[in-house]
């Protein structure tokens, strides 16, 4: 049980390390190379060492050196590996600890796959076992497991070289002599396969490991859909979406997760060989890279294709062009980090690859600069959503209704039918006035009076017009005024403010030529009139202003005066009250008369 529990545990972190992958922990280890010139002043660096025959400048190169050299049974060299300080162990042959080291390993070990063992000269410095040792796995004799811990010693010239520790070989039982145990793949193997070996290993150990892959993965698929089965019954949501893409996201990359555990133990438990193991631990590693970024890749797809369906569904295009674009980017970015962590996996260096990558990104990014505005353009569009399609609105000098919001440009349809395409970067960057959120519309003439006009006209006037505003069921009492706003040299001005209370632009078009006329009704009706334009010189018999209608409209004031009912400055609000819709509208005779 200690031995499975430690396997599973050693899976589960080997997923975990690549699920985060955090960066601090390749910087520090970064910076403990000999030829970095980064440093404390007070460090002094570490120099650079010839390369070691044997491949042990580093832990992994010792653990990659050994298991060669096992299996290729040659085992004075597999010697070369170890440390004997120990009197127990020195009258002991090298070959001998070395093949008594593999039979334990091919028992009862387990070493971690070549990935997670340091390819540094100094080692992992932060797993606590101090600055000259490192855990490269564990064995396990008579139920009593220890770490296998290799030794960081000076060699002839000088160089760090990394050797099983003399602990470790101390506790290694000597099983030369007499034969061991033989495992169960060995029980279980055809005897005409016996003594017959492909690179190092017994033909039997590799058909073994292929069908305990095969049997694992069944397994695993059986285990992840007896999951899905009972999920919906402990969590009913899991059968609706977006729960239900999620839930069958993790299924693959939880199956080829247990596969690997599995397939792990099951091999450590039939005793196939030690080499065989190392020799599928990066393959192992590759599996848990894929299936995380399998992982990621599905949780993407399902995540981006319910928003978009939802974008869809309200209608907003630019919204789904946005998804689209970002799916691909990021399914890009998992394809290029996955690569990368495979190919630093194999062994090779992809630092240099990371350089040119990052300068090649700059490039590009200085390349394509104005794509990128555009796209930050339109990303602050479907964020902020100053405009949606449909709205009639006015960007610059562009007045028109939006077709569409791409991720590049957005299309606007102007009033004289053609087409305008404004970039997004631009289009943000500009006053937007957009007419589909009014709420009401301005009324606001200016009338220019005759200069001949009275002060009781304007009155007459003041009261009349404001009484129109008043009494008008389409137009908002508050606020709405009339007021003498000017006395020019051509003519004397009248200012109407008020509010329409309408959504529809062709219904304020009604609305307001029924208040024109009816404005124009009463200023005929005062006795004067509007201003002619100075610059125009004309002839004819002028009426003049009418003395009849200007002595009704100055007995009319006085009558207000003599009743105190004079509405000026402002109107009282119980005139305000009896005047409100008491103006027929639509107006009489009209054809929408009978019908409201």
């Amino acid at each position: 049980m200690k031995r499975i529990s430690h396997t599973a545990l050693y899976v589960f972190i080997l997923l975990a390390s690549f699920l985060i992958l955090s960066p601090e922990k390749t910087i520090a280890q970064t910076e403990l190379l000999p030829n970095d010139t980064s440093q404390n002043a007070g460090q002094a660096q570490e120099p650079v060492w010839a390369p070691d025959s044997l491949g042990r400048r580093n832990p992994r190169g010792t653990i990659e050196g050994f298991i060669a050299a096992v299996a290729d049974e040659n085992y004075v060299k597999a010697g070369m590996y170890l440390r004997l300080d120990s009197a127990l162990k020195k009258n002991q042959k090298k070959e001998n600890l070395a093949r008594s080291l593999q039979q334990l390993l091919d028992k009862d070990g387990n070493i971690l796959p070549y990935p997670m063992i340091s390819d540094d000269a100094s080692g992992i410095l932060d797993d606590n076992l101090g600055p000259n040792l490192e855990k490269i796995g564990t064995a396990s004799i008579n139920s009593e497991e220890f770490d296998l811990i290799l030794e960081r010693t000076e060699g002839p010239d000088g160089g760090p070289l990394w050797l099983f520790s003399s602990e470790t070989i101390q506790r290694v039982p000597i099983l030369v002599e007499k034969a061991p145990i033989a495992p169960l793949i060995d029980k279980l193997s055809p005897k005409s396969l016996e003594g017959k070996k492909w690179g190092g290993v017994p033909v039997p150990h590799w058909f073994g490991a292929i069908c305990l892959l095969i049997i694992t993965y069944f397994i695993a698929w059986g285990i992840t859909n007896f999951i899905l089965l009972l999920i919906p019954f402990g969590y009913r949501k899991a059968k609706t979406e977006p729960t239900l893409g999620i839930v069958k996201a993790f299924a693959l990359p939880i199956r080829l997760y247990i596969t690997i555990w599995l397939f792990t133990i099951a091999m450590q438990e039939a005793g196939i060989s030690i080499i065989l193991r190392q020799r599928f631990s990066s393959l192992t590693v590759m599996v848990a890279i894929v299936a995380v970024m399998l992982l990621f890749w599905q949780l993407l797809e399902v995540s981006t294709r319910f928003f978009e369906r939802r974008l869809v569904h309200h209608g907003n295009q630019a919204g789904v062009s946005a998804i689209l674009f970002l799916r691909r980017s990021a399914k890009v970015a998992l394809i290029i980090l996955g690569i990368i962590l495979i190919l630093d996996n194999f062994g090779f260096d992809v630092t240099t690859g990371l350089a040119a990558l990052g300068i090649g990104g700059i490039a590009l990014a200085l390349g394509a600069q104005k794509t990128m505005e555009n796209f930050v353009g339109s990303v602050t569009l479907i964020a902020d959503q100053p405009v949606r399609v449909g709205d009639f609105c006015k960007v610059g000098d562009v007045m028109g209704t939006v077709e569409q919001i791409g991720m590049r440009s957005t299309r606007i349809r102007t009033l004289d039918r053609t087409i305008v395409t404004i970039p997004n970067g631009e289009f943000s960057s500009q006053k937007i006035e957009n007419f589909a959120h009014r709420d009401r519309f301005w009324f606001h003439p200016i009338f220019n009076l005759r200069i001949e006009t009275t002060t009781d006209q304007i009155r007459y006037l003041l009261v009349e017009l404001r009484s129109i505003l008043y009494a008008h069921p389409k137009v908002d009492p508050s606020p709405a005024r009339v007021r003498f706003i000017e006395v020019g040299t051509e003519a004397l001005k009248l200012e109407v403010f008020a509010y329409i209370n309408t959504l529809n632009n062709d219904e304020y078009l009604e609305i307001q030529e029924d208040l024109y006329l009816r404005m124009l009704d009463v200023i005929t009706a005062s006795g004067t009139g509007l201003a002619m334009p100075s610059q125009r010189l004309y002839i004819t018999r002028d009426p003049g202003v009418s003395p009849e209608r200007t002595a009704e409209a100055g007995e009319q004031v006085k009558r207000w005066r003599e009743a105190g009912d004079m509405q000026l400055p402002n109107f009282s609000s119980e005139r305000i009250d009896s005047l409100r819709n008491t103006i027929p509208y639509p107006p009489e005779g009209s054809v929408f008369k009978n019908n409201s």
